[in-house]
């Protein structure tokens, strides 16, 4: 039920175009004064507080994604991402396992700083590169290649297959037709192929042939929903860390005297401008929230974005501060059952790829002929990140 007109003033006002292009003037308006608000552009309320966001992820019960409706659902059926109780953690379970810190690090260290150094050697000579689509893409999609272990598939087609789930889901989000069919029926029939490999230990098969084992259909959903955790936002990740560090030279020249904050400047560049913007749920009840009169069945969209801009958590919180003493108090991996249990791998790869930047690239430095910020309305990231350095003095 759509509340009566006047009652939201500033999320009325509310576009799409304002929140994929710059979000954070309107987020902070309403988080001063709609904390939960109705926004006519999403049919649905924006949570802005970071206590009320905490509240909404936190309480599945009260607010699930199981609903038709979820964006990601529409796209790739249902999976971990778009359902709760025992069936999500059926679902949730078998590729969470191997996604836990310790075998993160036992798994993926040497491959990562492999990949890092072969991107690296390969830009350092050039003395300028566009970081986004020469090293934080390809390291994404590698490790998610890596991890699902899909034979035969290169990481060109892997990547291919996510940007068509991305594209679909951020059109259904912004209240367009949103289509993914084709990549979706390619990456099913590579699952199949992997899953019925004898004896394969790779993570899709491990999640079919276990007591609890998933159905191809059911591997294949969470495999693409791995995509969009493990490519496309630690894509963003590195990049946004990268153009924050860059784009804050009093912030790098702290990280470059003391590399120990470089752990800290990826915290407070995830709660700066998280990667994966919002998050859906659905009211399963009426309730109030924020003193907004919620209905059962309505979409209750958590701004991510704006809950990490909360004055009342993060003082002077439109600063960039890399000694910001409770930037780990973000939400840009979520709250909650559905808290990303890639978190781990991501801050790994980010980690890795900032540092064989810093340390490999003498004067790195942001294109000063470019103009670049981070866009996009569920995914933000910059478009394009190029960059220079001392090539001569390249290691």
């Amino acid at each position: 039920m759509t509340p009566p007109p006047g009652t939201f003033p500033v999320g009325a006002a509310a576009t799409v175009e304002e929140l994929e292009d710059d979000p954070h003037p309107l987020l902070a308006r309403l988080r001063a004064g709609e904390p939960v608000s109705w926004l006519p552009a999403f049919d649905g309320w924006l949570v802005t507080s970071h206590e009320l966001a905490v509240r909404v992820m936190r309480d599945a019960a009260a607010f699930t994604v199981d609903d038709p409706r979820f964006s990601t659902a529409q796209v790739v059926g249902p999976s971990m991402l778009s359902l709760d109780g025992r069936t999500h953690t059926r679902h949730r379970e078998p590729f969470a396992r191997p996604f836990r810190p310790a075998r993160t690090r036992a798994r993926f260290t040497s491959f990562v700083q492999a990949e890092v150094d072969r991107l690296v050697t390969g830009i350092a000579p050039a003395g300028q590169a566009e970081l986004r689509g020469d090293l934080a893409g390809p390291l994404s999609v590698a490790v998610v290649a890596e991890a699902l272990g899909l034979e035969g598939v290169d990481a060109v087609t892997v990547r291919s297959w996510y940007e068509a789930f991305v594209v679909a889901v951020s059109d259904i989000t912004a209240g367009r037709p949103g289509h993914a069919g084709d990549a979706y029926a390619r990456l099913s029939a590579a699952v199949h192929e992997a899953i019925g490999v004898p004896g394969s230990a790779s993570l899709l098969a491990e999640a079919a042939h276990q007591e609890e084992g998933l159905t191809a259909e059911e591997v294949t959903s969470n495999a693409a929903v791995l995509m969009f955790g493990g490519i496309d936002t630690t894509e963003g990740m590195i990049s946004n860390a990268a153009l924050h560090l860059l784009g804050h030279p009093e912030q790098l020249a702290l990280v470059r005297a003391d590399p120990a904050l470089l752990d800290a400047a990826i915290e407070e560049s995830l709660r700066f401008e998280p990667s994966a913007s919002v998050v859906d749920r659905y009211a399963t009840r009426d309730m109030t929230l924020g003193g907004a009169e919620i209905r059962k069945g309505d979409l209750v969209r958590v701004s991510i974005a704006g809950a990490n801009r909360d004055p009342a958590v993060f003082p002077d919180p439109d600063r960039f501060d890399v000694r910001r003493v409770n930037a780990a108090e973000h939400l840009a991996f979520a709250h909650g059952p559905h808290f990303c249990f890639g978190a781990h791998l991501a801050r790994l790869e980010t980690r890795t790829a900032l540092a064989a930047l810093l340390d490999r690239l003498p004067g790195l430095r942001l294109d000063p002929a470019a103009a670049v910020r981070a866009r996009g309305l569920v995914f933000r990231k910059p478009v394009r990140l190029p960059v220079h350095w001392d090539a001569a003095f390249t290691m």
